[in-house]
């Protein structure tokens, strides 16, 4: 009998889960832990680390997984990798589902694409005024001390993880956005420049609209080089049929 797990809170996993539920194909959704109140998928859920390979790889054979689909955002560099070499000691399929990303919008071309947060903070400097930055809690250590006194804007989902300067201003807000609302925020709090990585997806693209119609340079860090000889799919429904295709479901 087939169990999968689906690695991954993204709105990509929470697709797989849907399709394989509806199919009756049993499957286990592992969430990092790391947002307070998650939009949880159907199915069965785990939620924190496995500490390290080794305890995925015990994970994996306690529970019988036969296939494992990591669906983690396309920055989880981390849990990518340990998931390939989990797999790869124990002979288990693994299938990357990654969102495409944003290399091919149509703005890309004019967009300052970067290797790093520093990189990204480099270009920002270039440009002046107030960046808003959108990459995450995670990366604003890269940021702190260089902009300590300048205006910042962040948008996060979760309170950041420690104090941030008093002249930064902080949004608390999860996607979907509007246009709309992306252009009347960098109208209100005078935007100069917006900091971006490239998630891909439809969640957060309106910024790089927004950005496209009130000519707001746009600073994009690319995304990390994953594991390699993992077979990918681009959406939900591509990743089921690879599920199916392993030739183990119920009948």
């Amino acid at each position: 009998m087939t169990h999968v797990l689906i690695l991954g809170g993204t709105a990509e996993a929470r697709d797989l889960a849907a399709h394989l539920e509806a199919k009756g194909v049993p499957l286990t959704s592992s969430l990092a832990g790391r947002v307070s109140r998650p939009r949880l998928p159907v199915g069965q859920v785990r939620i924190g680390g496995f500490g390290g390979v080794g305890g995925l790889r015990s994970w994996l054979q306690e529970h019988d997984v036969t296939a494992v689909v990591d669906a983690t955002h396309p920055f989880a560099t981390t849990m990518g990798d340990h998931a390939a070499q989990a797999c790869s000691s124990l002979g288990l399929p693994l299938l990357r589902l990654a969102r495409p990303g944003w290399r091919r919008h149509p703005d890309a071309g004019s967009w300052t694409w970067v290797d790093s947060h520093e990189a990204a903070r480099a270009a920002a400097d270039e440009v002046g005024g107030t960046p808003f930055v959108t990459t995450g809690r995670q990366t604003l250590h890269h940021h702190v001390d260089a902009w300590r006194e300048r205006p910042v804007l962040v948008r996060l989902v979760e309170p950041p993880e420690s104090p941030l300067p008093a002249a930064w201003t902080v949004l608390r807000s999860r996607g979907p956005f509007a246009v709309a609302d992306e252009e009347a925020i960098m109208r209100t709090h005078d935007v100069s420049v917006l900091l971006t990585k490239d998630s891909g997806g439809r969640y957060t693209e309106a910024k790089l609209d927004a950005a496209r119609t009130l000519g707001v340079p746009v600073v994009v860090v690319a995304r990390p080089t994953r594991a390699p000889g993992v077979a990918e799919a681009a959406d939900a429904a591509a990743a089921a049929t690879w599920v199916e295709s392993l030739g183990s479901l119920r009948p």
